[in-house]
């Protein structure tokens, strides 16, 4: 078990690719922390209640439910390891030239995948640096090195998230925290299922540009997060990893 001993937050954890990173994680021997919006009690008891995985219901876009989150997470297992910042405005977009996007819808984006991260980031980084070594592994997107048209906003709050992993890499070095991030491409969720007009024009397009011509599911993710996470990536920080069938190369 590459992870035992070892307690981690998962962000946006009740569904999806945030869901399959907490169900592997408690396989390699993690604690787990499931934080969401909504569903977090409810997929934690799947893995196997509370010695093992809690589910806490946190906003990441506030500053006072993060700190409860981290609150939480100290007090049920003693320690915090590992953060991955996976909550996001995500499933629900819509294809909108960038001159009919509203600033609210700016907003409210970055709130969620940019702020959010900061928020997480910031709160984590005391317990972490007490303890003298810390794990964070951010969520971005390949449509950040893709300049996808039509979903600015998205873009460039994952965008944002790349230059935030790599300045606090070297902001956090000195504390031995390691900060990376994973850039999946277009992944099929339950959620992304359900945008239909979404789904139908991202899915044929995200799999015709890879060089592995198939559909990215939640499960491809978790190997690269597990590694992030272990020993094995313990002189690596301020990395950017691509994962997503061979479609972004950097």
């Amino acid at each position: 078990m590459r992870l035992a001993g070892r307690t981690a937050i998962v962000t946006g954890g009740a569904s999806g690719i945030g869901f399959s990173f907490a169900e592997r994680f408690v396989a390699e021997g993690a604690k787990v922390v499931i934080a969401d919006v909504r569903g977090a009690a409810a997929a934690a008891e799947k893995l196997g209640g509370e010695d093992t995985c809690i589910g806490i219901e946190a906003d990441v876009s506030s500053e006072d439910s993060v700190g409860r989150m981290i609150d939480a997470t100290l007090a049920q297992f003693g320690q915090l390891d590992i953060l991955i910042n996976n909550a996001a405005i995500s499933s629900t977009l819509k294809p909108t030239p960038f001159e009919m996007t509203s600033l609210t819808e700016w907003e409210n984006i970055f709130r969620i995948n940019t702020f959010g991260t900061f928020l997480c980031c910031r709160a984590a980084a005391e317990p972490m640096r007490a303890a003298g070594s810390g794990r964070i592994i951010n969520i971005t997107s390949g449509t950040a090195f893709k300049g996808t048209p039509l979903m600015m906003p998205y873009v460039a709050s994952k965008g944002a998230i790349i230059s935030m992993t790599r300045a606090l890499a070297n902001e956090l070095g000195r504390n031995n925290i390691l900060v990376n991030a994973i850039a999946p491409g277009f992944t099929e969720t339950d959620a992304m299922k359900q945008n239909t007009e979404f789904y139908a024009a991202a899915k044929d397009v995200a799999v015709s540009t890879r060089a592995l011509r198939r559909e990215a599911r939640p499960g491809d993710l978790v190997g690269a997060a597990v590694f992030l996470a272990s020993d094995d990536s313990s002189f690596i920080t301020g990395q950017i990893l691509a994962v997503d069938g061979g479609s972004v190369y950097h």
